[in-house]
C-alpha cells in the first residue's frame, strides 16, 4: 500500500473508533505509575530546556496532552484523525488541538521546545520512520527533549476491529528499542535513556528519551556509570 492509502486508512479507522477509544483510555494513566513517572520526567526536561510549547504528535483524544498541561507543560496536540481531534477538543476545551500528519508536520523549524510521540509511530512502516524522525528534529529546538513510546517486538499485524467493535484497517508495528535508537541517532538525536515497561505482558512497551543534538554537532553520549 502506498503512503496516501495508508494514511487514509489510518485516518478513517480512528475517525470510526474515536469516541469508543476516548472512553476506553480516559482513566488509563491512573493505573500506570511508571508512565506517569516518565511523563513527569519529560516535563522536567522541558522545564530544564527553558520551557515553551511542546507538540504531542498523534495525540488521539488528548489525554496525554491534558496530563502534560497539568504538569505545567505548554503542550498542544496534533492528530491525523479529525474525529480524534473533535473528541479532544470536546473533552479538553481549554487546550489546543490540530489536525495534522507526522509525515508532514505543518510547523516551522525549531518551533517547539520538545516533542512527544506516545504509541503513535506504531502505524508508520519501517521505511517511513526515518523521514518522520527527521521531521521531528526539524521542528524541535536544539537541545530540546524528545520522548517516544512504542510496542516492543518484531513484525506487523493487521488490526481489523477496535474499541467498541468498530471496523479498523491499520497495521501495527512492533520494534526493538535498539533499532529505534539507531534511527534516532541517524536523524540527529542523542538517545539518553531507554526504558522497558510491562515485561510480564505479551507485548511489552518501550520509552526512549532523546535530545536534539545542538546545531554545532552531535552531543557526546553520557559515559556509562561505573
Amino acid at each position: 500500500m502506498n503512503g496516501d492509502g495508508r494514511l487514509a486508512d489510518t485516518r478513517a479507522s480512528y475517525d470510526t473508533v474515536a469516541v469508543g477509544y476516548a472512553d476506553h483510555i480516559r482513566d488509563h494513566l491512573a493505573g500506570e505509575p511508571y508512565l506517569r513517572a516518565c511523563l513527569a520526567a519529560f516535563a522536567d526536561l522541558v522545564d530544564t530546556a527553558g520551557g515553551g510549547p511542546v507538540a504531542d504528535v498523534g495525540c488521539g483524544p488528548g489525554h496525554i496532552t491534558a496530563h502534560l498541561n497539568e504538569l505545567g507543560v505548554d503542550a498542544f496536540g496534533i492528530d491525523l484523525s479529525p474525529g480524534m481531534i473533535e473528541v479532544a477538543r470536546r473533552d479538553h476545551p481549554g487546550l489546543r488541538f490540530e489536525v495534522g500528519s507526522m509525515t508532514d508536520l505543518d510547523l516551522p523549524d525549531a518551533a517547539v521546545t520538545g516533542l512527544l510521540a506516545f504509541w503513535s509511530l506504531i502505524h508508520v512502516p519501517d521505511d517511513a520512520v526515518p523521514p518522520v524522525l527527521r521531521h521531528f528534529r526539524r521542528v524541535v529546538r536544539p537541545g530540546g527533549p524528545l520522548m517516544l513510546g512504542f510496542h516492543v517486538g518484531d513484525g506487523t499485524r493487521l488490526k481489523t476491529h477496535g474499541y467498541g467493535g468498530h471496523p479498523m484497517n491499520v497495521h501495527v508495528h512492533r520494534r526493538r528499542p535498539d533499532l529505534v535508537a539507531r534511527w534516532l541517532g541517524e536523524a540527529g538525536f542523542t538517545v539518553r535513556t531507554q526504558m522497558l515497561l510491562d515485561l510480564d505482558q505479551e507485548v511489552p512497551g518501550a520509552i526512549l528519551f532523546a535530545r536534539r543534538a545542538s546545531s554545532s554537532g552531535p552531543e557526546r553520549p553520557h559515559a556509562a556509570a561505573p
